[in-house]
C-alpha cells in the first residue's frame, strides 16, 4: 500500500473514532434515550461533547476534499513523496485538531487546520 493510501486510511479511521468519541461523550451529555429517540428539540450540545461533533464534522468536510486527491493520486499514478508528506500533514494535522478542539483551545486548533489544508495544497499542486 502506498503512503498516500496508508495515511488516507488513516484518517478514515481518525474519523471513525471521532465519531465513537462525540457518541460517548453526548451520551454523558444528554442520555441515552435523549439521542435514541428522534432528537427533536434536543438542542446544541455544550462543552466537550458540542466540540467533539463540531471536530467530527469538521473532519468530515475536511475529508471530502481530502479523498478524492488521493485517489486521483493515486489512480492518475502521480503518487510520490510530496504526496506523501501532504497526505502524512494532513492526518497528523487533524490528529492535532482533534486533541486540540477537544481541550477547548481556539487559536492553536485553527492553525491546525490550516496545516492540514496546506497537506491537501501539496498534494493538489502535484496533481496540476
Amino acid at each position: 500500500m502506498s503512503p498516500d493510501l496508508k495515511y488516507l486510511l488513516f484518517s478514515t479511521i481518525l474519523t471513525f473514532v471521532q465519531v465513537l468519541v462525540a457518541a460517548t461523550l453526548a451520551n454523558f451529555s444528554v442520555g441515552l434515550p435523549a439521542l435514541a429517540g428522534n432528537r427533536e428539540g434536543l438542542g446544541e450540545m455544550s462543552g466537550m461533547a458540542g466540540r467533539a461533533k463540531r471536530a467530527h464534522l469538521n473532519m468530515v468536510e475536511n475529508m471530502i476534499l481530502f479523498i478524492p486527491l488521493v485517489l486521483i493520486a493515486v489512480a492518475a499514478n502521480k503518487a510520490n513523496a510530496m504526496t506523501a508528506m501532504g497526505a502524512m500533514t494532513f492526518f497528523w494535522a487533524r490528529v492535532a485538531y482533534s486533541v486540540i478542539y477537544l481541550a477547548g483551545i481556539p487559536w492553536l486548533r485553527t492553525v491546525s487546520w490550516a496545516v492540514s489544508v496546506v497537506g491537501m495544497i501539496i498534494i493538489a499542486l502535484q496533481l496540476l
